[in-house]
């Protein structure tokens, strides 16, 4: 029988050399808002999981991101990689018959280092999808190509209604391809959360033409310290959050994005960050190609079965 502690060392070893760019492996939680499953394997190993509920009441902002009823598993294998994670799913198949999750608005979900290739197939053939990414840059110089007249500068209380514009024709279009949901609610969601950006002095800025707003950047610092849920996605350091970029559709394609990029690249790397973080969709023909031109590369997998009936 292989102990927790011996699961968790040979998780971190493999998540090292799968991706040096991970942050040291941690154990799940283990409180009165998770329950443990575990699998045997045919060689006589266990592995281990917490699974975790969690049910966002109507109008709460976490629905525009989210299913309203999530189940999220978080395995620990050690280094017993697909036997060890089809056990659990398995096993995960066979807790929800007895939860009888909502056949809509609901999901289950597992967070996965995206270049753990072995696991991709496994999580394919119990019907998940990977239907966001979070993807990681670090801090790095770079000259600024100027695309002209284009202004871009940080975000006044002035600028709302554009940039209220801007963040919902993003929300519509994430809402097609990915884990997005575009609620009744979501405008004075919105419209509060940009608020609450602007009232904090969090970096928001937007990029302008004969005074028209065509793009926005809703950003934020994120502090990652070992032990906080920051530190079990990212290394440590003060990294800077891209919450929201969004150009509007008729000015797509004109160099536009980029620059506004260069701008907040540049300024999160003269503030000290360590790297800049974003979640985007794979299954969005924009933000798949655009991100990865940025530098940004995946780090993390967010694999969803929608509704969480269709797990198997």
């Amino acid at each position: 029988m292989t102990g927790d502690a011996d699961l968790l060392s040979a998780q971190r070893a493999r998540f090292t050399a799968v991706d040096p760019a991970l942050p040291e492996a941690v154990a799940p939680p283990c409180d009165d808002r998770t329950e443990t499953l575990t699998a045997a394997l045919p060689d006589g190993r266990r592995v281990t999981a917490s699974l975790a509920h969690a049910s966002y009441p109507a109008g709460s902002a976490h629905r525009l991101w989210s299913a309203a009823e999530v189940w999220e598993l978080m395995p620990l294998i050690g280094d017993t990689g697909s036997v060890g994670l089809n056990a659990l799913l398995n096993a995960w198949v066979e807790r929800m018959r007895t939860v009888s999750p909502p056949t809509s608005d609901s999901s289950c979900l597992v967070s996965w280092p995206s270049r753990d290739v072995e696991a991709t197939r496994v999580f394919l053939d119990h019907g998940f999808q990977p239907l966001t990414t979070l993807a990681v840059r670090r801090s790095v110089q770079q000259p600024q190509p100027r695309v002209e007249p284009l202004v871009v500068r940080r975000a006044r209380n002035a600028d709302m209604d554009a940039m209220l514009q801007l963040t919902l024709a993003e929300l519509r279009y994430s809402a097609s391809v990915g884990a997005t949901v575009f609620r009744e609610n979501a405008v004075p969601l919105k419209r509060d959360a940009l608020r609450k950006r602007l009232l904090d002095g969090d970096p928001v800025w937007v990029a302008e033409r004969d005074g028209m707003t065509l793009a926005l950047a809703d950003c934020a610092w994120t502090p990652v310290t070992p032990g906080s849920w920051a530190g079990s996605r990212l290394q440590p350091g003060n990294w800077g959050y891209v919450n929201c970029v969004s150009v509007l559709p008729g000015a797509r394609g004109n160099g536009i994005g980029r620059r506004l990029m260069d701008v907040v690249h540049a300024e999160f790397t003269r503030g000290g960050a360590s790297g800049t973080y974003l979640y985007y969709n794979p299954p969005n023909p924009l933000s798949s190609v655009f991100w990865p031109r940025q530098g940004y590369r995946p780090l993390w997998t967010l694999w969803e079965v929608r509704p969480a009936t269709a797990l198997r």
